[in-house]
């Protein structure tokens, strides 16, 4: 029998088998951001030093300023510190840092596909949920705990019980307006926020294997918000095209090596997989979500569901209390809500190809509420920068930042006040995540510009 994407990668890096069904399997990278501090803490405890900085490398994002990037700009005490120690630790260990100073700084889901450190065939772990965006390159990449983390310090390997397989093929041209962010938000809908538990997802189909790279990150991003370990799309042409060159990407003769061992990682035609997914790419339309979770998402020409209508009594008190901390009533429109401010940015939405689709709607008008963009890197920035974008933005009333997480985890300064409605080209709409109180609705880069205009959810077709 042929094996899937997954198994090829688990296969390639399993170490030994141990009790109770978990495996010990070597880490390729081992990504750090300023979060990491407890696992050095740990590793300090115990007298151990980091095994492989060489695999290692960091970059401090989450509790960054994006108003300025020097540290006495961080307002916050802690999160200062935070900062100041992730460059103490990783200088004291060898480890390469992408400081506040350095150029190649950003999101660390941003950065390690854009410096070529994360590659096909890898496992690569970070202690970020959001790990799961470098799947889509062909890596196995999932985040992890403090303590796992310091396991991966001290070691470069983790133990880990092997997932089933999940595969979603997602197929035919996407509509005029679509995204792929409305992509991966139509699959949660489709299997719920839990119905890739135990799974790891690969992605596929002629709708994903057209998307570039770029868009391919932003669905393997959003895998962990449908319960999955991890989400993978198959390397081809397009992410040999897209890393050649790269600062850490191989080179010469190791680049031939790595592109013939590449080649052969795509699924097995005889691969079997537990779960298969499919959906028609043709009648996707622009998604937008309303609830306290990524699976409450539906097409922007959709209504708010009522909570009478529902016979299930468990999801019926949900949706009570979701509306009601929402600040919606069932049944209306969509495109009747109206916003009081606009994100642009994330781990999910905040490369190139992102703020140029951002920017082709700005360019039709002015804000009518407050937009704060945030780059997805120094790298994205000054790329942007280079080709206008900041001067599109700022004629629109667009407030242009540095580069960090900013507004997705509200630990940084960039707050949603409570009870504040804001449109965000996030990954999650928790209650309380982008700051007490707040209400955030998930949509497109395009479909945040446009409800910037207009001051409320907005087909962005109709502009």
């Amino acid at each position: 029998m042929g094996r899937t994407l997954y198994e090829k990668v688990w296969d390639a890096h399993a170490i030994v088998e141990g009790h109770g069904g978990q495996t010990l399997l070597h880490v390729g990278r081992h990504l750090v951001h300023d979060g990491s501090m407890h696992a050095f803490e740990f590793l300090h405890e115990r007298g151990l030093k980091v095994r492989r900085p060489d695999q290692a490398f960091a970059t401090p994002d989450h509790g960054v300023s994006t108003l300025v990037h020097r540290i006495e700009a961080i307002a916050d005490a802690e999160q200062r510190r935070v900062v100041q120690l992730l460059a103490r630790n990783t200088r004291a260990a060898g480890i390469v840092h992408f400081s506040l100073e350095d150029p190649r700084q950003g999101i660390v889901h941003v950065v390690g596909p854009e410096q070529g450190i994360t590659q096909p065939g890898l496992v690569i772990v970070c202690g970020d949920s959001h790990t799961s965006t470098h799947g889509a390159l062909g890596a196995l990449a999932f985040g992890a705990g403090a303590s796992e983390i310091t396991h991966v310090l001290a070691t470069q390997t983790t133990w880990q019980r092997r997932s089933k397989t999940m595969r979603i093929a997602v197929d035919g041209a996407l509509p005029e307006g679509v995204t792929a962010k409305d992509v991966i938000l139509a699959i949660i809908a489709r299997v719920g926020a839990n119905g890739a538990a135990g799974h790891v997802i690969e992605y596929a189909g002629t709708t994903i294997r057209a998307m570039s790279i770029e868009e391919r990150l932003t669905v393997c991003n959003m895998s962990i918000e449908a319960g999955a370990r991890a989400g993978m799309i198959a390397p081809d042409e397009t992410t040999f095209a897209y890393l050649a060159g790269r600062p850490y990407a191989p080179a010469g003769a190791a680049w031939d090596e790595a592109l013939a061992y590449w080649r052969t990682l795509p699924s097995d035609a005889d691969a079997r997989f537990d779960a298969e997914v499919s959906l028609d790419a043709t009648a996707l339309a622009p998604m937008v979500t309303w609830g306290n979770s990524p699976e409450d998402a539906c097409p922007v020409t959709g209504t708010v569901p009522d909570p009478a209508a529902e016979a299930d009594p468990e999801r019926r008190a949900y949706l009570r209390r979701t509306l009601d901390y929402m600040g919606l009533a069932p049944g209306m429109a969509l495109t009747d809500i109206a916003v009081d401010q606009v994100f642009i940015g994330s781990c999910t939405n905040a490369r190139l190809e992102d703020l140029r689709a951002a920017a082709r709607v700005a360019r039709r008008g002015r804000a009518k509420v407050p937009v704060l963009v945030s780059p997805g890197s120094t790298q994205v920035k000054l790329a942007a920068e280079k080709e206008g974008l900041d001067r599109v933005f700022r004629a629109a009333g667009f407030e242009w930042r540095e580069s960090g997480c900013s507004m997705c985890v509200a630990m940084n300064g960039d707050v949603v006040p409570a009870g504040k409605r804001c449109a965000s080209t996030s990954n999650r709409n928790f209650v309380g995540r982008q700051g007490k109180g707040s209400r955030t609705h998930l949509l497109s880069p395009a479909m945040a510009a446009a409800a910037a205009l207009t001051g409320r959810i907005t087909d962005v077709r109709t502009l």
